[in-house]
């Protein structure tokens, strides 16, 4: 049969209908986007594609594929449902991948060496339900699809994908990315209320482990806003995401850009809900432990075009909630769990479960009474209150030139990214209050002169060996010696804290996305943490330190340096702008000329 697609939006009475001559390219930048309204192309994204951004990743050989649409009907819905057949797939053998005990200690594993050890701050993990379809696979992914339009709510997008190899089928409810008329959007989802009765919406509102879940996948999702719009994402939210089995929290981000939407893909491989954070390093970890490739999982479809205006337009949304059915029948449907600080190894292993049931239920095409979840006042004002504490550069509108300092305009800096993303986010905040910044990886061999050196964060042990870490003390060295202003955030404020004779230390407990209060040189600020390591106060000739009583460090100054533990440039940081405010012109006052740092 010739590949088609069968797409439902959220909401709309109809269904389109795509059909087309399907093409393999190696490269998001190859995908074929040719001129003119309307939608031209539709790309089936998978997980190894994460490689054309540097990331590790186990390549499984899955295709990136294109369907070059050369025919677009829209059906209604109600004649699209009555042409699905709606007889049961019959489904044997089914069993998960890997077994209950087999994941609760993954997720042990996970928490311990790589949150424990400083390696980020989630990460997610997926395993796969496998089963073997009786009779004709195409005919059930299309009983599975008229199953989920009846019994499914709340989807982003209820799909079929046919390429004739392979059909995709399920109902994803994330957005990932989307530009229309030049608006920039992405849509992180994160936080599992399952509609099994164990426990209250007003209960799943306020537990900690949930709120802190969706602030991380947000600060994530706002690296990757701010590396493709042009003054970073302001954050709308957050709301309740309602589907049949399951309900979510989350925001909504918006920004400029101008970008080709193939380079905004390319930029935003892939999303924290399925990946972790930070991204690049929860590649690394997705490859040492999940041992196997991810096929479409946590990949995108991708419906790319123009509008009326000439235009690009890209509507993507994630690929979870997704069964995948070979020629043979051999059924798939991989889920994940996000797995934090606070999170046991039998909560992740029933999210799976209540994650997987959605899909696999649609196979069974038994619509299923709905009971919606109907929040009352005070769970939406629990809602609400998520935003409390979070940092109003984020969610406010600022006009342009708003928070410029006039010591600092002139000015420039360099920030080294020692592979965190939240440098993105860094640059657009030094940037508002009126430096002129630029972006360099550890690894560059000739880091740009500049007032500034800003040694930025990133995962790993900072007393440890290797090239990354030498390279950060090499470069934080040569910057104090030579008078150079360094600020140091998070890793760099360890490095900086190690060279200056400070003594760190692995934290008992991790402080990833996590905000508190803390005193700051004589003023409390609330500040978020995304760290497993800490410096421990010392005397130290010319240092001031702003510690706890435990001795742990926070902050340090001198002449001509200063470090902060935490993230300024995160949304937990309610007070991020203001410490910058505060630190920064010091920092530079006696500047003439800029210093090369190396």
């Amino acid at each position: 049969m010739k590949p088609f697609a069968l797409l439902h939006r959220d909401g709309a009475e109809h269904v389109d209908v795509l059909t087309g001559d399907l093409t393999t390219v190696a490269t998001l930048a190859d995908l074929p986007l040719p001129a003119g309204p309307g939608p031209q192309t539709l790309a089936l994204i998978p997980y190894r594609q994460v490689a054309e951004r540097g990331f590790a990743c186990i390549d499984d050989g899955t295709p990136l594929e294109a369907l070059q649409i050369s025919r677009h009907e829209t059906v209604a819905l109600a004649d699209l449902i009555a042409s699905l057949p709606a007889t049961p797939a019959s489904i044997r053998g089914g069993a998960f991948d890997i077994a209950d005990q087999e994941y609760e200690h993954l997720v042990e594993t996970v928490l311990a060496e790589e949150i424990g050890h400083g390696e980020g701050a989630n990460f997610v993990i997926h395993r796969g339900y496998e089963a073997t379809i009786d009779g004709d696979p195409l005919e059930a992914a299309r009983a599975a699809f008229r199953t989920l339009l009846l019994g499914e709510r709340g989807a982003y997008w209820t799909f079929l994908v046919h390429t004739g190899t392979r059909t995709l089928v399920g109902a994803t409810p994330e957005r990932h990315v989307s530009v229309a008329g030049g608006l920039t959007m992405m849509n992180p989802i994160s936080g599992t209320f399952r509609h099994d009765g164990t426990r209250t919406l007003q209960e799943f509102l306020a537990d900690a482990k949930e709120i802190e879940e969706l602030h991380m996948v947000l600060d994530e999702e706002l690296k990757m806003m701010a590396a493709v719009a042009e003054h970073g994402g302001q954050v709308v939210g957050p709301y309740l995401k309602t589907m049949s089995h399951l309900t979510h929290t989350e925001y909504l981000l918006a920004g400029r850009g101008a970008l080709d939407v193939r380079e905004v893909l390319r930029q935003t491989m892939f999303a924290p809900t399925v990946t972790g954070s930070p991204i690049e390093n929860a590649c690394r970890v997705i490859a040492r432990h999940e041992h196997r490739g991810r096929g479409y999982y946590a990949g995108v479809l991708a419906l790319l075009g123009h509008d009326d205006e000439g235009r690009q337009t890209l509507d993507a949304p994630i690929l979870i909630r997704t069964a995948e059915i070979s020629p043979a029948g051999e059924l798939r449907v991989p889920v994940g769990a996000t797995l934090v600080r606070h999170s046991t190894p039998a909560g992740e292993v029933a999210e799976t479960h209540a994650k997987a049931a959605g899909v696999l239920s649609a196979f069974q095409a038994t619509v299923k009474t709905i009971h919606p979840v109907r929040p009352q006042p005070a769970d939406l004002a629990t809602l609400a209150r998520r935003n409390d504490g979070l940092a109003r550069f984020w969610l406010d509108q600022r006009r342009p030139g708003e928070l410029s300092i006039p010591e600092l305009e002139g000015r420039t800096a360099v920030i080294v990214d020692a592979e965190d993303t939240f440098t993105a986010m860094l640059r657009h905040q030094l940037c508002a209050l009126g430096l002129a910044v630029t972006v360099a990886a550890w690894s560059t061999p000739d880091i740009p002169p500049a007032d500034l050196l800003v040694l930025g964060p990133g995962p790993g042990d900072p007393a440890g060996s290797t090239p990354k870490m030498h390279r950060l003390r090499e470069v934080a060295a040569r910057a104090l010696a030579t008078g150079q202003p360094v600020l140091g955030v998070c890793l760099g404020h360890q490095i900086l804290a190690g060279i200056l004779g400070l003594p760190l230390l692995r934290r008992d407990l991790p402080y990833q996305g996590l905000a508190r209060e803390i005193g700051l040189f004589g003023r409390t600020r609330k500040v978020g943490f995304y760290s497993s390591f800490t410096a421990v106060a010392g005397p130290v000739e010319g240092v001031e330190l702003a510690a706890d009583a435990d001795g742990t460090v926070h902050a340090l100054r001198g002449k001509g340096f200063a470090g902060v533990q935490f993230h300024p440039e995160s949304v937990l940081s309610a007070d991020g702008i203001t410490v910058l405010e505060e630190l920064l012109p010091p920092l530079l006052e006696r500047v003439i000329s800029p210093s090369v740092s190396g």
